[in-house]
């Protein structure tokens, strides 16, 4: 295949964003075939929280490894390996006979998943010369995983009811490979890696102590921790929530997607407000309260369906502030251009572990005091510490050149 010309900054933006709705429908395709996949393959409950942990599993162990390699390696190179390996995972999951190997497909899957999404903001940043071009980029960027789950949700049902899940994996497998024919076609190939491998500055070791004695990329990291545990926990809860009220299945996930794809509102208004010069502190600040009072009516409110479903959308949709925000700040904020991906590796890794804590706590708390409404002292502690963090970030980005 010849290699196109390559694209503009708006369509190495957009291209970027498709890539990775493709590779957040491979998260997403999960919850809705769990039914399916117990009837097919025997699936246990316990399984089937395994088959859904996995893809947190590798971010949370492996983030700052894979932002080293796309520092050493280039952010391209290594989104195409991921969109290969993620491609490969789900192709291998068709083909799976029992739940064993299909544990073992996940796990392939949720490498790829990682390799494909992380390097990305790190290529914006080095593709998009323009400031404020490259904060609603980042913005857009933001928004790639509540898109791509909700559109999860809703074709889901009706593409395993005509296909099988069986031919689901092979058709997201065949989407893959088309994302990374696009990637490799449009977009310019990184520096080769001789000339990156020549500085001695981009030894792995120093690399990373660069981006660990840095405050920045601990000022990010753990804003995303304390974001995603309760986002996780609050969106995720909504299902039973709403199943406990005596809703359909259908009608709860209508009402779960709408709560998760609002929340790109937020990531795509995020990079919009901070390209017309909004301080990020002040805009984390909005956001942490918003989640903070959200979840507190959402959980509280019990018996009042209606009121706890519109105090989520706002928690989910001003919430979605937050990360636009913080891909914007990480790219800033990491110690040299050297670092990006590191630094979005470890933002990643402390994302991946608040999504791996958050629900089990707020289940643990809903067990402990027999139902819903205390469940938003640990949605609201997170939101007071992350109106602290709001404050220390708006220091770093204004210290910074």
């Amino acid at each position: 295949m010849t290699r196109g010309a390559p694209v503009g900054t708006r369509g190495l933006a957009a291209l970027v964003v498709a890539v990775g709705v493709t590779c957040a429908l491979h998260v997403g395709k999960l919850p809705v075939a769990i039914p399916v996949l117990r009837e097919s393959l025997g699936l246990s409950l316990l399984q089937a929280g395994f088959l859904l942990s996995l893809v947190q599993l590798a971010g949370m162990t492996l983030g700052l490894m894979v932002g080293l390699m796309a520092d050493r390696l280039g952010p391209r190179r290594v989104m195409l390996a991921g969109l290969l390996l993620l491609a490969a995972g789900s192709a291998l999951g068709a083909l799976a006979p029992n739940v064993s190997v299909l544990l073992a497909t996940r796990v392939v899957e949720g490498m790829g998943f990682l390799c494909a999404v992380l390097p990305a903001p790190g290529l914006l940043r080095q593709r998009v010369q323009h400031a404020a071009t490259l904060s609603r980029a980042l913005g857009w960027w933001g928004a790639y995983m509540p898109l791509g789950t909700a559109l999860a949700l809703l074709l889901g049902v009706p593409l395993l009811s005509v296909a099988g899940w069986r031919w689901a994996w092979v058709l997201l497998a065949g989407l893959s490979l088309l994302a990374a024919a696009g990637l490799a076609k449009w977009v310019a190939p990184d520096v080769p890696a001789s000339a990156v491998a020549s500085s001695p500055a981009s030894a792995l070791g120093a690399r990373l102590r660069r981006t660990l004695q840095a405050g920045g990329p601990w000022l990010v990291a753990l804003a995303f921790f304390l974001y995603s545990g309760q986002w996780l926990a609050v969106v995720g809860f909504l299902p039973t929530i709403y199943h406990q009220a005596g809703y359909t299945g259908t009608t709860v996930a209508l009402l779960s997607a709408l709560a998760a794809g609002i929340n790109m509102a937020g990531n795509i208004g995020a990079g919009w407000w901070l390209a017309r010069g909004a301080r990020p502190g002040a805009v984390l600040a909005l956001a942490y309260i918003a989640m903070g009072v959200g979840s507190w009516v959402a959980f509280s409110a019990v018996g009042h369906p209606v009121v706890q479903y519109l105090a989520a959308l706002v928690f989910s949709g001003v919430g979605g502030l937050i990360p636009g925000t913080l891909f914007g700040l990480a790219v800033k904020l990491a110690p040299d251009n050297d670092t990006v991906s590191t630094t979005v590796g470890w933002m990643q890794q402390f994302s991946a572990l608040g999504q791996f804590i958050g629900p089990p706590v707020v289940a643990w708390v809903a067990t402990l005091t027999g139902g819903w409404q205390w469940t938003w002292t640990v949605t609201g502690a997170s939101s007071l510490l992350g109106l602290m963090l709001a404050g220390r970030l708006q220091v770093a980005w204004r210290a910074r050149p």
